[in-house]
């Protein structure tokens, strides 16, 4: 396969496509009934679809695996037009409150450009389009009768979409103030730039070839560049408020969770006073941490009675001489935490006067430095001798 084949371009825009419908699939088909996920999904897969078909050598691969030269102009322009509507359908799904009037809009849409495909196919069925044309269809057929007609619906279909989908993100992103959802806005109405660009050319290129002249260059090395450049922003502007907010908390969601794997483990033997939750391994992981956070909150609950303030207090002194506020709190936490578990495995609680037992808001506040510090089990050990035995503290 050469270079010209392949068409490096095509794959930028491909995989960021396929990236976003790979991340969000999952989450996406869990909120099925939500219109945003629905929305969301359409726009992704139509678009990924649009760029698996449209590369030359899938071009190809079409026409050969259907025995029908051209078939990939129809398989390629329907779903280009379906991804026109399903872009019109995510901002009106961004921009509107959930009401009668929205779904009966989206539905129109629907009906337009399901109508328009079902055109696309009657007008090239119609056609006679013997030989197989990969770069030049349009401008080739320009002149055919019910081909001119298939080019030029969907052309058509395609221009009319950008239009009314820049006019309506115009007249809204004044209003918006969500970050990540500006940004994709401003994306979209640069794509969409792009795309008009893109249909324009085609449209003079065929307009050239009805009066006999031959601007077929605007047709077949223009246009593609504004087609590649455009589609790469619209999909940026998509995907940009879908996956924005995840890969801003995911990272730190991630840290967190493998951060509190430590103190998890110091307390698992520990029953919790609500019943354990059933959380897959595969579930989101926002989920996964609010479940380890709760346990290791349930477990602190349920050791309270064993916990040793006295013990913390002489231990966070101790770490202090050596170490910041957070490292300090965290070492006197394990230290705390471990006596306090030994005491819950024998099952002599502590003496609490004045009221029930309760730990700290210093140990629930510092509890992601309490699980980092267990990962210096030296430093904490050091401390708890010195602890105990109320020596001066070395250099630890």
């Amino acid at each position: 396969m050469s270079l010209e084949d392949l068409r490096i371009p095509y794959v930028v825009p491909t995989v960021l496509l396929m990236a976003g419908l790979g991340l969000k699939s999952p989450t996406i088909l869990r909120s099925w009934k939500d219109p945003n996920a629905r929305a969301t999904w359409f726009v992704l897969l139509f678009a990924s679809a649009v760029f698996l078909s449209v590369a030359p050598s899938s071009i190809r691969r079409i026409n050969t695996v259907t025995g029908v030269a051209n078939f990939a102009a129809p398989w390629s322009y329907s779903l280009l037009t379906l991804f026109c509507g399903a872009c019109l359908t995510m901002i009106i799904t961004w921009r509107e409150e959930p009401t009668a009037r929205r779904r009966r809009r989206i539905q129109l849409i629907w009906f337009i450009y399901s109508g328009a495909v079902a055109s696309l196919w009657v007008t090239f069925l119609r056609a006679d389009v013997p030989v197989e044309r990969v770069y030049d269809l349009d401008t080739y057929y320009a002149n055919t009768p019910w081909m001119r007609e298939h080019i030029v619906l969907y052309l058509l279909g395609y221009m009319v979409s950008a239009l009314v989908a820049a006019w309506m993100i115009w007249t809204w992103i004044g209003r918006v103030r969500a970050r990540w959802l500006r940004g994709g806005l401003v994306f979209l109405q640069a794509g969409y730039a792009f795309g008009l660009g893109f249909a324009v050319c085609k449209l003079i290129a065929i307009g050239a070839r009805w009066t006999g002249r031959n601007w077929d260059t605007l047709s077949t090395d223009v246009a593609p560049l504004f087609a590649l450049l455009g589609a790469t922003l619209v999909a940026t502007g998509f995907i940009l408020p879908v996956l924005g907010p995840f890969l801003q908390t995911w990272p730190c969601d991630q840290a967190a969770f493998w951060v509190l794997k430590p103190l998890k483990n110091l307390i698992r033997e520990v029953a919790p006073l609500s019943a354990r939750a059933r959380v897959s391994r595969f579930a989101p992981l926002d989920l996964r941490l609010m479940k380890r956070q709760q346990q290791i909150h349930d477990g602190l609950l349920r050791l309270a009675p064993f916990f040793d303030e006295t013990l913390y207090e002489r231990a966070y002194r101790v770490a202090a001489d050596r170490h910041g506020e957070t490292a300090a709190r965290g070492v006197a936490g394990v230290i705390a935490l471990r006596a306090a578990v030994d005491s819950y495995s024998s099952g002599t609680p502590r003496e609490h006067a004045g009221g029930p037992a309760q730990i700290s808001r210093e140990v629930s506040d510092h509890l992601t430095a309490i699980s980092r510090a267990m990962l210096r089990p030296d430093r904490v050990d050091r401390i708890r001798r010195q602890a105990s035995t109320g020596c001066t503290p070395s250099h630890v």
